[in-house]
């Protein structure tokens, strides 16, 4: 959303074309509730990135996890360059179950908190299994070369009390891997 001005009538017809050719053009109330809700942004991300960092530590300590992708973690191999780069981590991360396809979707079909999604980022916690949802149309060497294989999930950390999405959590990996790691 924005505004553009224009000096030459051709510009300004060339963007009327395109913006009735490839629409999205926001109405008014759109325009409304993107305005209203960029006054609390600041407070959603900090709470996001607060739930992230601790929702990574206990993926990072779990014996159910082989790996945690989170540049808030000190153990990232970018950890320091995220420091210098970023004001702040996110609230997105990606880790690594112990096992496969199978414990991956037992995972996701145990949480409570998380709902399954596609489209990751909004206020509440969200979590996907990219080798079957959106890396899917990719060929398996593809997936492979990009790092993608059935035991890499993504969550999105919502806005929910961290506490209660760890337990979320940890009663997740436990039905997924406990059976896979004895």
């Amino acid at each position: 959303m924005g505004i553009a001005l224009v000096s030459k009538f051709s510009i300004y017809e060339k963007l009327k074309f395109l913006q009735n050719a490839i629409g999205g053009v926001p109405s008014p109330f759109d325009c409304y509730l993107a305005h209203r809700g960029l006054k609390t942004l600041h407070l959603r991300m900090k709470q996001h990135e607060a739930n992230a960092i601790r929702v990574a530590s206990i993926l990072e300590s779990s014996p159910f996890v082989k790996s945690v992708i989170y540049p808030g973690l000190q153990s990232h191999p970018q950890h320091q360059l995220a420091k210098r780069q970023q004001n702040g981590f996110g609230g997105m991360v990606s880790f690594r179950i112990k096992g496969g396809l199978k414990e991956s979707n037992t995972f996701l079909a145990s949480l409570k908190l998380f709902a399954l999604a596609e489209s990751l980022g909004g206020v509440e916690s969200l979590a996907e299994l990219p080798a079957i949802m959106t890396h899917a149309s990719l060929t398996p060497e593809a997936r492979k070369e990009l790092g993608v294989d059935e035991s890499l999930i993504r969550l999105s950390c919502g806005i929910e009390e961290s506490e209660d999405l760890v337990e979320d959590i940890k009663q997740a990996l436990e039905k997924a891997v406990l059976g896979y790691s004895k």
